[in-house]
């Protein structure tokens, strides 16, 4: 059932798939490197964390349902003693939220134990499972009960177990090449930690440097955090192994590089760097650019916060307006397991969101947000401006229309379910509720990030997927099954 206002709690608005991290560092409290290298990547994921933590004889996984501090205590991670650390948060893309599909992974061979956490999202499972099913490379492994999970990590896991008999890294080198989508990887056995990256380079993964060792992660942010050196990042295609000879790196497969565009919009923390540009500063150019495309008449620009802030000010920056802020967010009100009742969730926006009156009564706004999904957000911030006094509310939004579902990891609805494909930029503008809006040109946001548009995959915004999706849904879309 719908309650009016229910907005928020019923559109979350885009979400990543995962956030990963890889830690060998013999001497070093591993498992609370980890701990705060995923918190720092907590926003890629709340539904679930954990983390594999061994000791060279053995590896020891602990992982539940909630958020990297709900998951984990300070006796928990005192009990996992180790060199080397794999962990995750994740959302659920492919797979159900449940505690089975939780991360990272384990599985065994006769000679060794592998733990993988994985951030993104395969597009040719059922060509994998099928691999899967016909391997006879580990005939112990009885073929009904290889998938304990839905997930594709779990499927990917099993392969490089199926195929591990001459070792984990070779087992890599001849997986990692019949994967088709969006991948980065961290695995490892007992003494080694392995990262790997889709020859796409769809989503983030960086190398960091510790005193006592080596840190892989999905951001830049989460190196910081723990006092690691950016060093670079894993290249798209390249598979690298850390253990006490030290670090070495491969090529599976040759790099195309097509790195996500929303990752700029909305996905990466802004102080992470991608492609060795600070996020917050292609926001704010975002912003200016937006300012020159869709230029208002209004008193004051407020973001919705915090996706909205550096695109805002930006904004501000190049129409001269002023930048204000006229939206408190409740920084506390993230995942729960309380179902609100009916009185709370009438109050939708509320939860998350509150104007400040003073600020906006009498007002001519222009409001900026990241993205619009279904709409139901932006109907509803419209709404409390408009009852908080606001005198005109102008939505600006820094990216362009979303068009198209992702199939790489991002949470994004269904075609039938996104507010652009059925209906104009002015229809939408009725729908919310604005006395204007305007989307940023795909033209202009790839100009902002700094990368030439063949470098990154945009498919949400114009259906061009760089790696080639399932058939099924392609016909159902209209589209050639493509792929770069």
């Amino acid at each position: 059932m719908q309650f009016p206002g229910n907005d928020l709690l019923d559109d979350p608005g885009p979400r990543d798939a995962c956030g990963v991290f890889g830690v060998w560092a013999p001497g070093e409290e591993v498992a609370k490197l980890t701990y705060f290298g995923l918190y720092a990547l907590q926003h890629r994921g709340q539904e679930s964390a954990g983390m594999a933590v061994s000791n060279g004889e053995r590896i020891m996984v602990f992982k539940d349902m909630g958020l990297v501090s709900q998951v984990f205590n300070e006796a928990t991670l005192n009990s996992l003693s180790g060199h080397m650390a794999v962990g995750h948060c994740r959302y659920s893309t492919t797979g159900a939220s449940t505690w089975s599909n939780a991360q990272p992974t384990f599985r065994g061979t006769r000679d060794y134990g592998i733990a993988l956490a994985h951030n993104g999202n395969l597009t040719n499972t059922d060509e994998l499972q099928e691999w899967l099913e016909t391997s006879t490379d580990a005939p112990e492994v009885p073929r009904k009960n290889r998938m304990d999970s839905t997930s594709d990590t779990a499927l990917v896991t099993a392969l490089l177990t199926v195929h591990g008999e001459a070792g984990l890294r070779q087992a890599a080198l001849e997986v990692l090449p019949r994967l088709r989508g969006a991948f980065c990887l961290v695995f490892s056995n007992e003494n080694t930690l392995f990262a790997a990256r889709d020859p796409q380079g769809i989503h983030p993964l960086v190398l960091g440097r510790l005193e006592n060792g080596w840190v892989v992660a999905s951001e830049t942010a989460a190196l910081d955090i723990i006092g690691a050196t950016f060093i670079r990042e894993v290249e798209p295609g390249e598979l690298i192994s850390i253990g006490a000879a030290g670090l070495s790196s491969t090529h599976f497969a040759e790099g195309d590089p097509k790195g996500c565009l929303f990752e700029y919009v909305y996905l990466a923390r802004p102080d992470t760097v991608i492609d060795s540009r600070r996020v917050h500063a292609a926001r704010v150019e975002i912003g200016r650019t937006l300012a020159m495309e869709a230029p208002v008449d209004a008193d004051l620009v407020i973001p919705t916060p915090e996706s909205g802030t550096p695109s805002a000010i930006g904004y501000a920056e190049a129409s001269g307006i002023p930048f204000g802020l006229g939206l408190v967010k409740n920084s506390y009100v993230g995942r729960t397991f309380i179902q609100p009742s009916q009185t709370i969730r009438q109050l939708g926006i509320r939860l998350k969101l509150n104007p400040i009156r003073d600020v906006i009564e009498g007002k001519r706004l222009v409001v900026v947000d990241d993205s619009i999904v279904r709409g139901n957000t932006q109907r509803a911030l419209v709404k409390m401006l408009r009852e908080a006094g606001a005198a005109e509310v102008h939505v600006r939004i820094s990216s362009p229309p979303v068009q198209w579902p992702c199939f790489f990891g991002i949470d994004f609805a269904t075609r039938a379910e996104l507010i652009a494909p059925g209906l104009s930029e002015a229809e939408i503008c009725r729908s919310i509720g604005a006395d204007s809006l305007a989307y940023i040109s795909l033209e202009g946001l790839v100009a902002s990030t700094g990368r030439p548009m063949k470098k990154l995959c945009r498919a949400c915004f114009d259906g061009i997927y760089p790696v080639p999706i399932p058939a099924d849904r392609a016909a159902e879309m209209g589209l050639e099954n493509q792929g770069g």
